[in-house]
């Protein structure tokens, strides 16, 4: 399938959703790697598998699914003769036992699902080699009893151990040594068991220093009456080491041996979470199962975009029954680019093995491919513009279109001259339909209503508008071009209805009648346009010689006056008269700033705002420069100042 469609219809957005329900690694490469298949038989078997696991998910939501993150990796050791680690074996172990709960699992599943259930079936159990890594490893750890010879190691190692601890114990304990051990506790250092001593008295006990502490104070030493049994134990723990390896690697070459079972079995296990997830994906969008045909139609009842699923509403579509293009018209933001994309991502879901978010009944044809031509493919790097983009694209559509083809096209031959744009639009059209492609395309162009209604095979649609609200319902209405919105949005907002009406004789050649609260007049013909013009002129000339009004820049301004300065966004009062230049002084925010008049609008006058003989140094003065204006009235006081806002 064309890459360019899928990144167009975002159907890697419904591929990231639908890896949020798988468990395991391996499934959500499967599902990166999922793309629309054309083998009509196929797509049946994989949306029976979706429609299968669903209804298992609805009658039991626990699905028991193994882990199998790591398990590449651990058979591939194997198959190297790497030796497994017990971690790794019980992996392998957790794996089996998975198999067998979900053999069982599936055994009351035969009714509802009767070929999801059977896929069990593929897997393999391998009981001996189950057993035997359960026998052998316990607690992450070869046990006691994977053979006799460990077992005798292990008992004689464990009898030695105890006679090294039980004679340091007494020499801890002994009154002898009591004073020059750091602390009564048993350790160990590389390996060997010893005891804290305190420096001054290493001499004072016959054996030899392992270690000593980081302050030097003490000395960890191994008593010379435990050295030989502490070679011993390390003699035991070699052998003890030798068979465990011995066992592990035995335990490794069994599971080698069913190296090719166990890879079956966990590909069945990665398509058993891959199943399951698109059951999960499918209610989760609240999808269901689609009929599938060839005859290169598309039934779509109630469908909603999948990424819009809480939000869209639901899309009633139909094409290639009794017309094999389609023309949607209606208002910009009216939703004809989300119908057109949701048909799109639809279908290829559906050839993805996919339930869709639209009700039981809908119906597919399985495309060969699906082209489409959405939005801005303006390209730097090629110096393209975006009308040329689109146009590159709309030509290596053309020369691929066919018979079992969906062509889907979003506004046709915009971003260039609307005569030549609409030409080349229904030029194209016509080369696509010959092709005996399936057609859904979006226009602006008024005359691509007519151009749909004319030709046989073409169909009008459109997107509903609630003129009342001035809102698009977002509802597709096919068999009805959609209407001149424009025209009512303009009657709704008050204008005339003549000038409506006029507007309409003008587009569409027709005389039509808007309805309007007072009683309509003719429209203007185009014959005594220029006398009615000239009538307004001599009606409207007494009121051009009326006194005209003063001008802003003409407004006087006075002390205490409440301006508003555009340039600023703020308003201020005037604290200065006006300067020759034409400047005021403007309080703003506590700082006086000099503006020309030009740059002021006056909002209150002062004497709205303030009573007669009203003191403004009150406005103007913070209180302390008032009290040091009313003391320096009185007398002079050496280094009082009065400190105001600088000009700016």
């Amino acid at each position: 399938m064309n890459e360019h469609t899928l990144k167009m219809l975002e159907f890697d957005k419904v591929i990231e959703h639908l890896k949020s329900f798988a468990q395991n690694e391996m499934t959500k490469q499967k599902i990166e790697k999922l793309v629309p298949h054309t083998d009509l038989s196929v797509i049946e078997t994989w949306l029976n598998e979706t429609s299968e696991a669903k209804a298992i998910i609805e009658k039991s939501s626990s699905v028991p699914i193994a882990n199998l993150n790591g398990m590449e990796h651990v058979l591939k050791l194997a198959e190297k003769g790497i030796s497994l680690s017990p971690e790794q074996l019980s992996f392998i172990f957790d794996l089996l036992e998975n198999v067998e709960r979900l053999q069982r699992f599936m055994k009351d599943k035969a009714f509802l699902a009767p070929n999801v259930s059977s896929y069990a079936y593929s897997m393999f159990p391998l009981p001996e080699v189950k057993e035997e890594i359960h026998k052998c490893i316990r607690n992450g750890q070869v046990d006691d009893n994977a053979s006799k010879s460990l077992s005798k190691i292990r008992k004689k190692a464990g009898i030695v151990e105890e006679r090294i601890k039980s004679k340091l114990e007494s020499i801890l304990k002994s009154s002898s040594y009591r004073n020059m051990m750091q602390e009564p506790l048993i350790s160990m250092r590389d390996g060997r068991y010893v005891i804290p001593v305190k420096n001054e008295y290493k001499r004072n006990i016959d054996g030899h220093i392992l270690d000593r502490s980081s302050s030097g104070a003490t000395v960890y030493m191994e008593p010379q009456e435990v050295r030989k049994l502490q070679t011993e134990l390390n003699m035991l723990k070699a052998e003890e080491k030798i068979e465990v390896e011995k066992i592990l690697s035995g335990l490794t070459a069994m599971v080698a041996t069913y190296h090719r079972e166990l890879t079956i079995t966990m590909e069945a296990m990665v398509h058993y979470d891959f199943i399951f997830a698109k059951g999960k994906y499918s209610r989760a969008i609240h999808a269901n199962p689609v009929t599938l045909n060839h005859q290169h139609k598309i039934e779509i009842r109630a469908g909603k975009h999948p990424l819009l699923v809480e939000k869209a509403v639901p899309l009633d579509f139909s094409l290639g029954k009794d017309y094999q293009a389609l023309i949607i018209t209606g208002p910009n933001t009216g939703g004809k680019t989300v119908a057109i994309k949701t048909v799109g991502l639809l279908a290829l879901m559906v050839q993805s093995g996919l339930h869709v978010p639209a009700s039981k009944g809908s119906e597919f044809n399985v495309f060969s491919s699906v082209l489409v031509d959405i939005g801005d493919l303006q390209s730097i790097e090629q110096s393209l513009s975006t009308f040329s983009a689109h146009m590159t694209n709309v030509i290596s559509i053309i020369d691929e279109a066919g018979p079992n083809t969906l062509v889907i096209m979003d506004e046709l031959g915009a971003g260039t001259d609307p005569a030549e744009g609409m030409g080349l639009a229904i030029s194209i059209l016509e080369e696509l339909y010959r092709s005996g492609a399936i057609i859904l395309a979006t226009t602006h162009y008024s005359e691509m209503k007519e151009f749909a209604k004319n030709t046989p095979g073409f169909e009008n649609g459109s997107m509903e508008f609630d003129v009342e609200t001035l809102r698009p319902t977002y509802r597709l209405i096919i068999g009805k071009a959609g209407q001149s919105q424009a025209f009512s949005i303009a009657l709704k907002l008050g204008m005339e209805s003549k000038i409506i009406e006029r507007a309409h004789e003008i587009t569409y050649k027709e005389v039509k009648g808007y309805p309007t609260e007072t009683p309509r007049q003719l429209p203007i013909r185009t014959g005594n346009l220029q006398q009615v013009r000239e009538d307004a002129i001599k009606k409207a000339a007494p009121v051009r010689k009326k006194k005209p009004q003063k001008k802003q820049d003409e407004t006087s301004f006075a002390i205490g006056d409440r301006v508003y300065v555009p340039s600023l966004k703020t308003g201020g009062i005037i604290c200065e008269p006006e300067n020759q230049k034409g400047e005021l002084g403007v309080l703003i925010k506590g700082k006086k700033l000099i503006v020309h008049k030009k740059r002021l609008k006056l909002q209150i006058e002062s004497k709205e705002l303030y009573p007669d003989n009203y003191d403004m140094s009150i406005v103007f003065e913070t209180k302390e420069n008032r009290k040091k204006a009313k003391l320096m009235n009185k007398r002079h006081v050496e280094g009082l100042t009065i400190d105001r806002p600088t000009d700016e």
